[in-house]
């Protein structure tokens, strides 16, 4: 047997999934995506040094046991709302381009005008960049000293409407 076989089928089987809101955690993750198929591994990626160190990256690994599970993962998550962020969903063997080559000028552009750096640009969707900025100004609306307890409260609804989509989904 070609031993580069096995590394082809491995990576055909495993998914990247970004744009994650920190409030996912890797339980609620595995949960998302359990219905889809066998999960052999899951890498949640956190940030090891700097200022952020402990926090999530947003984005993880799933080893699905198969490519056709990793595929339905893909085509079943990919743009699909959590904590209302579009999830990010690729087959890990893919190349990120597609959607870059699109959009390129047009992303370019608005990434200027928004102040936005090289690193972020192409990470997020436009429509995950507007729903981060209605989060951010309905939590400045709110604003005061409340905003730790909106920030729990988010933190709930979303793990509510996670658990509520999963078993929309099994019906």
């Amino acid at each position: 047997m070609d031993p580069n076989f096995l590394i082809d089928e491995k990576a055909e089987s495993r998914v990247y999934i970004g744009n994650l809101d920190l409030r996912i955690t890797e339980a609620v993750l595995i949960k998302m995506f359990t219905p889809y198929g066998k999960i052999l591994s899951e890498e949640f990626l956190w940030h090891t040094r700097g200022p952020k160190r402990g926090e999530p990256r947003g984005f993880a690994f799933i080893q699905f046991s198969t490519k056709e599970e990793a595929k339905l993962a893909k085509e079943k998550m990919h743009g699909r709302l959590a904590c209302g962020r579009p999830l990010v969903v690729r087959l890990a063997s893919e190349k990120y381009v597609d959607e870059a080559a699109q959009d390129s000028s047009t992303a370019l552009g608005e990434a200027k005008k928004a102040g936005l750096t090289g690193s972020t640009l192409g990470q997020t969707s436009r429509s995950a960049k507007i729903a981060a900025i209605k989060n951010k100004l309905r939590a400045l609306e709110e604003g005061g000293p409340s905003v730790k307890k909106q920030k729990q409260a988010d933190s709930d609804s979303c793990k509510d409407s996670l658990d509520h989509s999963q078993e929309r989904d099994r019906c």
